[in-house]
């Protein structure tokens, strides 16, 4: 007889007392090992429960990024036609200004130039917060830049940022201008054209007729790569 076995009992009330041990420790086992199974199905499910959460969360976070990085995306740069058609834009004054390299300060007739005399050295084209030197901004027009100055104690805030939206990626310099006699005034070579508003529509026109235009004297030249002025943004 194994020691697991149990003694038979020559006592019939005492022989069902060992068999319903018998019996209950068997339902025991059999509940134990119902219960571990239940117990570890309920941590499978609750791991593929905390795994889904975390997929689930996973991909609304790179939706979040995805659409943050368009809304908050800076907007691209206005698109401009480079040349030019002959296009009459109501308010644009022409001049005839020569072109000659000089070393000495310029007096313009314009204010501010629209042309004439410049300096060797071109100023490069960007965004600027300070005045710029004429001499340098007037080479950049010869190579078919767009020079937009602007009162800077009239045009501010939502204003000025009115207008950096017109502004091309290229060709073009914005920047404060001291005593001009209207809020905004738009130059390229031997053209001009003062302006009240940021919102005016023939900023995008003036850009369309100006912008790289081929009838200035060194059409295509590069307007980077020379002088940096002071507060370029």
């Amino acid at each position: 007889m194994t020691p697991t076995e149990k003694r038979a009992s020559g006592n019939p009330v005492k022989q069902a007392e060992i068999n319903l041990t018998v019996k209950q420790q068997r339902e025991q086992r059999r509940q134990e090992k119902l219960a571990e199974y239940q117990k570890q199905l309920a941590k499978r499910r609750r791991s593929k429960l905390v795994w889904w959460a975390v997929g689930i969360t996973g991909a609304l976070v790179v939706v979040a990024v995805v659409v943050a990085s368009f809304v908050f995306a800076p907007a691209p740069a206005v698109q401009y036609e480079a040349g030019g058609d002959g296009a009459e834009i109501e308010g644009v004054e022409t001049f005839t200004n020569e072109t000659l390299h000089v070393e000495d300060p310029v007096d313009y007739p314009q204010s501010p130039p629209a042309g004439g005399a410049h300096n060797p050295a071109w100023l490069n084209c960007g965004i600027y917060s300070e005045p710029q030197q004429n001499e340098n901004a007037v080479h950049s027009l010869e190579h078919g830049a767009v020079w937009v100055t602007y009162d800077a104690s009239r045009v501010t805030g939502e204003e000025l940022d009115a207008l950096k939206a017109e502004m091309p990626s290229s060709y073009v310099i914005l920047s404060p201008y001291e005593d001009l006699d209207s809020p905004i005034v738009m130059s390229a070579w031997n053209a001009q054209l003062k302006l009240d508003s940021a919102a005016d529509e023939r900023i995008p026109q003036f850009f369309e007729e100006y912008w790289r235009n081929q009838n200035v004297p060194e059409p295509s030249a590069t307007c980077s790569g020379a002088i940096d002025g002071p507060g370029k943004e």
